[in-house]
This record gives C-alpha cells, structure tokens and sequence, in this order.
C-alpha cells in the first residue's frame, strides 16, 4: 500500500512511521476499535480533492465508537476538519483512501470497556479502484453466517468483528472465488465479506433493510438516493439466498468496492455474466458525481482545494 507522508496520532500530525502503539495495548488484544472507510477523489477539473460524504462518515465513527464506549476529545466538525488538515498536510497527487481508527488504547488485562483509556489515529493511502468494474466477480454463498446484533453490532465498524468477514473472504478465496456473501442468522442474505449488496429483479433495484444485521453502509444510501434520482424503483427488503439465483442483476457498494458487479454466484451466472443496465448505469453516475460533475450532489463533496495543499 502506498501510505501518504503524515497521520493524525492521539492529538498531532506527526510522520506515518511514528504512528505506533504498544503491543500491550487493549485494541490489539481484544479488537477493541472501530474504524471507518472514506474515499477523496480527485476532481474532474484537478483542482480539488473531493472527500466524499465526510459529514456522514464522520458521524457514523462516531456512532460506532459510542457502541464500544470510546470517547472522542471532538464533535463531528471537529473530525471533519482533522481530515481537512490532514488532506492538506499529506497533498496527495490522486485519489485517497482515509482510515479513521478510534481505540481503547490502555493496558488493561481484562477484556472490558469502561475505564479504559480511549485514542484515536488517521492515515491516508493512495488508492485507486479497488476492483475492475470491466470483469464482474465470482462469488459464493459462505457458510460463515453474518454477526448478529446481539454479538457483536453489525450496523457499525467495530474492529474484532471482521474477523467474521476476513474467515468468509480467505475460505472464498481458498475455493478460487473472488468474494463472499455471508448469511444472517435468519438465512436470509446479509452482504460481502465488506460491502453491501444489491440485486436486480425486473426492474427493481432491492437490498436488505439495516435490521438484517448489515452495516449501515453510506455508499448504500448513497446508491438508494442515485436510483430514486434516476426513476429506478427502489425495495428494502429480506431477500432468500435463491433470489441471487434468478436476479438479473447483483452488485455490491461500498467504500472500497464502490459499485461492483457479480458474474455468477455459486458457479450460476448472473444474467447474461456482465454488467447489467442498472448497474451501469449506477456505476457511471456514481463517478460522476464523487468527481464533482453533477452540481446537485456537491454538498456530499467536502472539496480540499489543491492549491493550499502544504509542502
């Protein structure tokens, strides 16, 4: 990965390599954390890095923290402008990745929450496209079901509990897919191993409701909101695992997959195995408007202007 320069650690921006913690502290033993993922494209016209829905972002680490009882010295305006400073600091040349990471960063012993001191870091990386939206991938139906509300809470980005997506992903992999969709606990579909997930049905655009254990993705409302704009007919919903057999269409959304399409699920091909219209035509009107072409959308776009960038 191709960290930028600088990160934001415990209350300064300091050099990317001296961003360490101990290996006693309590996040690393326990997963006590949360973190987020936030995307900042360049601008169409070069003139600005675009940070995509930083308000929203920000408010759901903050939500997230408040489910593991970490604490944060700043409000919403106060995170949102670290990554501002920090955007400027690092100048990046290209699209960002921002990983915001809040933890209980004592040395406690016992696997607890309350009276544990809390931290919080941020960094950036140079990312572009996290998958090609030229080949859909192949996935399978895992047999690891989703985290349940009442284990650990799925609507926020808690660290520990990725190990859940990370054992779907590496079985997926190791069976020669390219990705996962795990099941909750009521068998019905949940989403990615990190992303969630959409599917086309004769026209309609359907994806489970936040109470079916998924996060509560903003690139997901994001999509809903993009759909609605352009007249396509949108359902929350329960969907059986046998509906991603006969759907004309899946994709998964998110931070990192951003919108992309399913070829086939359990070795069935979705559609035609491409791409569908609805896809597509989410996809393109997605970029265009993280980079800044579509003016309706500019208040989901804190804009860092590259020229105040530092040195």
């Amino acid at each position: 990965m191709n960290y930028l320069p600088y990160a934001y650690f415990d209350g300064d921006i300091i050099p990317f390599e001296n961003a360490k913690v101990s290996v006693a502290t309590h996040a690393l033993q326990y997963g006590t954390g949360v973190f987020g993922g936030i995307r900042g494209y360049r601008s169409h016209d070069g003139a600005s890095t675009n940070i995509f829905r930083l308000k929203d972002h920000c408010e759901r680490v903050i939500q997230s923290a408040s489910l593991v009882k970490i604490a944060f010295p700043f409000d919403v305006k106060g995170l949102a402008d670290i990554f501002v400073k920090l955007t400027e600091r690092n100048a990046p040349e290209g699209n960002v990745y921002y990983r915001p990471f809040g933890y209980k960063s004592g040395y406690d012993l016992t696997p607890k929450l309350t009276g544990v001191d809390d931290g919080f870091t941020l960094y950036m990386m140079a990312l572009e496209d996290y998958y090609s939206a030229d080949k859909g991938l192949d996935v399978m139906v895992s047999a690891w079901r989703r985290v349940n509300d009442n284990m650990i809470p799925a609507r926020g980005k808690v660290s520990g509990a990725y190990i859940n997506s990370s054992l779907a992903k590496d079985d997926a992999q190791a069976y020669g897919f390219d990705e996962a969709i795990m099941l909750n606990e009521q068998g019905k579909v949940g989403e990615g191993s990190a992303a969630n997930l959409m599917i086309v049905r004769k026209g309609v655009l359907i994806t489970p409701p936040v109470t079916a254990d998924i996060l509560e993705g903003i690139t997901r409302r994001t999509i809903f909101t993009l759909a609605q704009d352009l007249g396509i007919e949108c359902e929350q919903r329960s969907i059986d695992r046998t509906e991603l057999y006969v759907a004309d269409e899946i994709f998964f959304c998110g931070t990192g997959a951003q919108v992309t399409p399913v070829a086939s699920v359990d070795k069935r091909p979705v559609g035609n195995g491409k791409a569908g219209e609805v896809t597509m035509k989410l996809f393109n009107r997605f970029h265009d408007v993280v980079r800044g072409k579509v003016p309706e959308y500019s208040d989901w776009l804190t804009k860092v202007p590259v020229a105040v960038a530092a040195d």
